[in-house]
């Protein structure tokens, strides 16, 4: 027998990671250069999220990435969905990143980790979990001590994972980020200095010369804000989009750092969708145009995304100011589409990354895992009414939100009985985050928080008759200083009348508190007990409106061929689907999203079980598979322009705070008062461009009140605009999205002067306005003369 042949092939059979572990090597920071074992390495990485993509289909989508040309993954770790019960970590299966690590390594690729904790990601609070709000003092990002308690538990749960895996352990990990993008949130360097020490105690080690070694430290920020918290030990990188002018992103850092290496962490391919809003695009030529041109400059990134996924389940987070929650799909329009085939724009991408792939061919393209396949309508015949769900309840108490009720996701019910009010009512409330409302069992009408509505008009009641208020907790908002979201009702419930000559307000404080937790477990047991005769509940009676079409809905359908498809859910109402007990995600018939993923893997031959709560109830109970996703049809009550003549102020009448001229090029100008103003409206009037053409943009706008500091826009919404370009969602609340590359823009040809007004939330005194321009070479749209009003 040749053993030497016998060795060599048993050894192939050994796991990657035990070979590759015989042999470490180095990722270091060189002049103006990132070095690999010494030698200069350009980092060209993929950004795709574990969580968002089913684990029988990670090989192939880390393939499809290498076939683009690129040499790493970035990925972020998700806090939320590896604790979701505090101090019970889950690190297996779809949740198993160590195993996604080992994977791209098998298949040639480095690694970046970006372990939070907080993240964004448009994902459920950012990452965090939201049991850490069960502490209602907690002060999230910040070193409060429970919260930095529980950052270091997970962090070194983290490193438990993954430190092994290190570039310097043999392993792909080459960089590891500290926090996330904080210059957005706040300035606190000694927050973010604690989370870099609790980074380092956990990945790094001494080698033998007693050195402390580890991958390289790095932190993320927007051009315009990384200087708030960058530490001097840390590698220093940008975010910033398709379009962008890259020599203005980074003219910053070669000031400050004229020998460092630069990276653009986060190029966004394209950008997220939310509910109500037209899906988002970006052309495909203005990507790989920025990506030619960081490459032909020795520049680094990480495309955000390569291939986004999908945010199954309840995982969609939600966008502020105000409350914008995002769709189940995470496509992203990235080069890679959410159900992992390749775009147009992933073939113009692969031709440009050619030039720059060290002469060697390309990676093949891999063939997808799953055909693409229709399913024929069919119907979900059974029913169970949604108070078969209801779990654990405290009656007789004051109103709980979910956390307080030990709940994270879900809906509740909540109800009380109420006193005589013999004529109409006005019922105010904050409801976390849409609310039907009952009295007697007959629907009232809803409080939907995406519209920032707070109240409802209720009709004349009689001592004893019963308020009930259903309410549907969406995604927690993932960005900005609102990321503390509670959801229910949070705070008290008033009702406001007059009569007799006098004015009452009412607060019920006696009220059931009701939850029905949203996983596939509750929903089979609320349809399994609808299957049992039984005497009717007392939570039934007198609740037809919400128990004849509120509930869980049951249907199957068979098939002779696995694949993936998209399931159609444009005849439902409101709600969460599963299929074989697999979360698929949030439907929403106002769109744009009509549609969900179904991975091929998580289907059967055979019958397949499909199970949808509808917290509004369907039109129709029919659904069925389709060959292509339908990610932008919206079905609204009205349009989302904001063009109302009646809100358009008469500037006639008023004097401008300040009038000037703008200048032009990228880059945020203020524009100091000459005294100060006090109102609730801001308006703001364009009479003609930098470019000479009609079209205006405004990427960001913020006031600076009294002392000069700038104002919180949690509370802002647009007043008036008197054109939007609503096709590209370029309408006026991206002015105050916190986000530097959306903006406002007017469509083409609808003439001169352009006005936007925005609605403060209450009367400020305001002592400067802060502009910035689109981000893209030349600032197109950008403003010239203008005025600005007060009022």
């Amino acid at each position: 027998m040749n053993f030497k042949l016998l060795f060599t092939a048993l050894f192939a059979l050994l796991p990657f990671t035990m070979q590759a572990a015989t042999k470490s090597h180095d990722f270091s920071i060189g002049k103006n250069t990132f070095l690999l074992d010494g030698k200069p390495f350009i980092v060209k990485a993929a950004e795709v999220h574990y969580p968002r993509i089913p684990q029988a289909y990670w090989d192939h989508r880390i393939k499809m990435c290498k076939a683009l040309g690129m040499n790493t993954l970035c990925l972020y770790v998700f806090w939320n969905i590896h604790e979701q019960s505090e101090g019970k970590f889950d690190f297996t299966g779809n949740n198993d990143v160590a195993a996604f690590c080992r994977l791209a390594q098998k298949n040639g690729m480095y690694v970046i980790v970006r372990p939070g904790p907080y993240v964004c990601a448009e994902w459920e609070m950012g990452g965090l979990p939201w049991w850490l709000l069960k502490k209602k003092d907690i002060r999230l990002r910040e070193q409060d001590p429970y919260f930095m308690e529980r950052v270091k538990i997970f962090e070194e749960k983290v490193a438990e994972q993954l430190s092994s895996l290190t570039i310097q352990n043999g392993g792909p990990i080459i960089m590891v980020q500290v926090e996330n993008e904080y210059g957005s949130y706040g300035e606190d360097k000694a927050y973010v200095s604690e989370i870099r020490d609790v980074l380092k105690a956990n990945w790094y080690k001494k080698d033998a010369d007693g050195k402390l070694v580890g991958p390289a430290l790095f932190q993320c920020d927007w051009s315009s804000n990384f200087t708030k918290n960058g530490l001097d030990d840390l590698v220093w990188t940008m975010n910033f989009g398709t379009g962008a002018n890259i020599d203005q992103q980074f003219r910053r850092l070669g000031e400050l750092r004229p020998d460092a290496p630069k990276m653009c962490s986060e190029f966004w391919s394209g950008w997220f969708d939310k509910w109500g809003a037209r899906h988002e695009t970006r052309p495909a030529k203005d990507m790989v145009e920025g990506m030619d041109e960081m490459l032909s400059k020795g520049i680094s990134f990480s495309l955000y995304m390569t291939h986004g996924g999908t945010s199954f389940g309840h995982w969609a987070g939600a966008n502020s100011p105000g409350f914008a929650p995002d769709v189940t799909s995470y496509d992203y329009d990235a080069p890679i589409n959410e159900y992992g085939l390749a775009t147009p724009k992933f073939w113009e991408l692969r031709k440009m990354m050619e030039k720059y792939n060290d002469g060697k061919k390309m990676p093949a393209v891999p063939k997808a895992p799953m055909s693409i396949i229709s399913v024929p309508k069919f119907e979900l015949k059974e029913f169970a009414p949604i108070t078969l769900g209801v779990g654990a309840s405290s009656k007789n108490t004051s109103l709980k939100t979910f956390e307080e009720m030990d709940m994270g996701w879900g809906s509740m019910i909540y109800s009380c009985r109420l006193p005589e009010i013999p004529v109409a009512s006005t019922l105010q409330a904050d409801i976390h985050d849409f609310g039907q409302v009952f009295i007697n069992g007959r629907y009232i009408g809803k409080i939907d928080r995406v519209k920032n509505e707070k109240s409802l008009t209720l009709p004349a009641v009689k001592k004893g008759d019963e308020l009930l208020i259903l309410v549907e907790g969406m995604g927690r908002i993932n960005f900005g200083r609102a990321i503390k979201d509670y959801k229910g009702i949070v705070g008290e419930l008033t009702l406001s009348a007059a009569y007799g000559g006098a004015e009452y307000t009412i607060r019920p404080t006696v009220w059931d508190n009701l939850c029905i937790p949203d996983d596939y477990a509750s929903a089979i047991k609320a349809l399994d007990e609808a299957k049992k005769p039984r005497v009717e509940p007392a939570i039934y009676k007198g609740r037809q409106d919400m128990t004849e079409k509120c509930g869980y809905y049951r249907g199957y359908f068979n098939l002779k061929k696995v694949g993936d498809t998209f399931l159609n859910f444009e005849t439902w109402g409101k709600g969460q689907v599963y299929v074989n007990g697999h979360a698929l995600g949030r439907i929403w018939s106002i769109g744009p999203q009509q549609t969900l993923y179904v991975p091929g893997c998580w289907l059967k031959k055979g019958q397949n079980e499909l199970v949808v709560l509808d917290v509004v109830g369907p039109r129709e109970t029919t659904v069925w598979g389709q060959t292509e996703p339908e990610l932008n049809k919206l079905q609204l009550e009205k349009s989302n322009k904001h063009n109302n003549i009646g809100d358009k102020p008469d500037l006639n009448s008023m004097t401008p705070v300040a009038a000037g001229s703008m200048k032009s090029g990228n880059g945020w100008q203020t524009v100091k008062f000459a005294k100060q103003a006090k109102g609730r409206y801001l308006a703001v009037e364009c009479s003609s461009m930098h470019d000479g053409k009609d079209v205006a943009a405004i990427a960001e706008l913020y006031l600076q009140g009294a002392n000069g500091k700038r104002l919180s826009r949690e509370s802002w919404t647009t007043k008036y605009a008197d054109s939007e370009e609503e096709n590209g969602n370029h309408t006026g609340d991206k002015v105050y999205d916190l986000q530097e590359s959306t903006y406002w823009q007017t469509v083409k040809g609808s003439g001169l002067p352009h006005l936007l007004v925005i609605d403060l939330g209450s009367v400020q005194t305001v002592s400067a306005l802060e502009y910035l321009p689109r981000a893209e070479q030349g600032a197109p749209g950008s403003l010239k003369d203008y005025r600005i009003f007060v009022y």
